[in-house]
């Protein structure tokens, strides 16, 4: 080949690879961040944040104590040690159980801080719907379904996040430092969780996720357990076979109304002392004008925050039924009541329940004559956020529709829900009760005060509007007792349960206070020797719990205590 030839030749070889070339992606040269220890590290403290911290804001938590997860260790030990081949099926598992684990987390802190316990599934899963009728009375039913579904897309956006930023830290080629690494973080993991109780570790390392699935399985094992415990107690012949006839009581109306979140810190806590101690001086003056003596004691409630039902089962049944398996166990059972014995007296038996609005089968099963709910009680006045109507109207319609038109003594059950949260607006007591109707002169409060919205947004506020609340209760008990009870009556007046550790802060006292109140001093003498003091400020130390009640009610009035279940204090929280 001559010379030009093999020119031309070159000249075609060179097009040819220059085309190929071009085809051909370049090589990227090395990235700077897939050797960055940032990514890693900021998936290793958003991971921290995420399990540790509820921790710091649960009750008796600390800012940064624990300071490290042993999770955190662990899941960042197998994203570096591991190639997407040998473990691409590990960032959406461990991201779905990241989102499980905050939202049970979530969900315990909600709990606590709302009703004193930690969460058990195992119960709790019923309350849902309470939840939501809850946020929606508050917020209306717009904001509190927006908040439930910002809620789940936030879980749903959590998921999908942590999978993806896991999957985006595993490589395709692992070498052997980071091997080395990865199993340097699985083997402190494993230090860590083995010494997380020991001191002076526990201070600062944790195993949150570990340790609250298990104590989730504990408490719901435990609760299995209690079902069959509790329910042969029941069926176990301890307690007479029939009702107790309070004789002393025949011929007389017994109402036994609870106020809402009506608890000891609303009397001894310097926050709220002032005003409602101030309402307490004005209960006593309109006792007293009525020529009425009252008594007052400081019983224990099974619930704090929520769970009213289960304060008012606790008195009825005189045993202590502290949690929702207890409730429905009891109301299946052929066990007898405070109903029970008063009907034997020869009551007739109703419940007054404002706040009901859907149907409430356990009214017949605790076997009451009647049961006035939201929907059987003729109020045309406004709906006052969550609070379907005020104390005030509820004792009017009690006095009207149930006590005037009654031929036979009766015996009431009401449900004052003035004080519930958001306690937004305060209305005052009408002085002419005359005027009250139907309910249309309450019509200027419908949007007085603040919305709930506005008011939750400051804590000392909201703080001011429960004293508030708690305050307007007890004046409108005093008002309509002053006018209305009379001389062949008794009144039961007493707090449900504390309001949430929110307002009443870490650690408080479940007790609430109980006065009893009657025009013959005879009546109220016997419940002197169970600790009840005269007037309406109780003692400083409880003097019992609910579930005494029944049982000093029948020793007072006739047909002796009844023996309670003989079951050990629940393990169920």
């Amino acid at each position: 080949m001559d010379t030009v030839g093999r020119l031309k030749l070159l000249c075609r070889n060179a097009r040819h690879d220059a085309a190929v070339g071009e085809s051909m992606p370049n090589p990227k040269p090395p990235s700077p961040v897939g050797d960055s220890l940032w990514p890693p590290l900021l998936a290793f403290l958003a991971l921290q944040l995420l399990l540790l911290a509820p921790e710091w804001w649960l009750p008796g938590g600390s800012w940064l104590q624990p300071a490290i997860a042993a999770e955190a260790l662990l899941v960042m030990g197998l994203l570096l040690g591991l190639t997407r081949r040998e473990a691409g099926w590990l960032p959406p598992l461990l991201g779905g159980g990241l989102v499980l684990v905050v939202a049970l987390a979530l969900s315990d802190l909600a709990a606590y801080w709302s009703l004193g316990r930690p969460v058990n599934l195992y119960l709790d899963l019923p309350l849902l719907a309470s939840v939501e009728h809850l946020l929606t009375g508050a917020l209306g039913r717009v904001g509190g379904w927006a908040l439930l579904l910002a809620g789940g897309v936030l879980l749903l956006g959590l998921a999908a996040g942590a999978g993806l930023a896991m999957r985006a830290l595993m490589r395709h080629h692992v070498g052997p430092r980071r091997r080395l690494l990865g199993a340097l973080l699985v083997a402190a993991a494993v230090g860590v969780y083995a010494m997380r109780n020991e001191w002076p570790v526990g201070l600062h390392f944790a195993a949150p996720a570990v340790d609250r699935v298990a104590a989730q399985g504990e408490r719901v094992l435990a609760t299995a357990r209690e079902r069959e415990s509790f329910a042969r107690a029941l069926a176990t012949p301890s307690a007479p076979a029939g009702p107790a006839s309070l004789q002393r009581l025949q011929g007389r109306d017994v109402v036994l109304a609870f106020i809402e979140s009506y608890g000891e810190s609303a009397v001894r806590d310097p926050r709220y002392a002032p005003v409602v101690q101030g309402a307490l001086e004005q209960l006593a003056a309109d006792l007293d004008a009525a020529g009425l003596s009252v008594v007052t004691g400081l019983l224990r409630s099974p619930v704090q925050g929520g769970q009213s039902w289960l304060a008012h089962g606790s008195l009825l049944s005189g045993l202590w039924l502290d949690n929702q398996l207890r409730y429905d166990l009891f109301l299946a059972s052929p066990r007898s009541s405070l109903i029970d014995d008063l009907e034997a007296a020869g009551h007739h038996s109703v419940a007054v329940m404002p706040a009901l609005t859907a149907a409430w089968p356990q009214g017949r099963l605790w076997g009451y004559d009647e049961v006035h709910d939201y929907a059987a009680i003729d109020y045309a006045g406004p709906p006052l956020n969550w609070v379907t109507m005020p104390d005030q109207y509820t004792w009017h319609y009690f006095q009207r529709a149930v006590r005037e038109p009654a031929s036979e003594p009766v015996f009431a059950e009401l449900a004052l829900i003035s004080s519930h949260a958001p306690w937004t607006p305060i209305l005052p007591v009408l002085p002419d009760w005359s005027r009250i109707g139907r309910g249309e002169v309450f019509g200027p409060w419908a949007d007085a005060g603040p919305s709930p919205g506005e008011l939750w947004r400051n804590a000392e506020r909201v703080r001011a509007h429960y004293a508030q609340a708690v305050a307007y209760a007890l004046r409108t008990a005093g008002a309509w007792s002053g006018r209305y009870l009379g001389e062949e009556a008794l009144l039961i007046l007493l707090g449900d349960h504390q309001p949430a550790p929110l307002i009443t802060g870490e650690e408080t006292s479940r007790a609430v206070p109980v006065h009893v109140v009657s025009a013959d001093p005879s009546l109220l003498a016997p419940l002197r020797e169970f600790g009840f003091m005269a007037g309406v400020l109780p003692p400083e130390a409880p003097n019992g719990r609910l579930d005494d009640v029944r049982g000093w009610l029948r020793a007072a009035y006739g047909g002796g205590p009844e023996r309670g279940v003989a079951v050990a204090p629940s393990t169920a929280q």
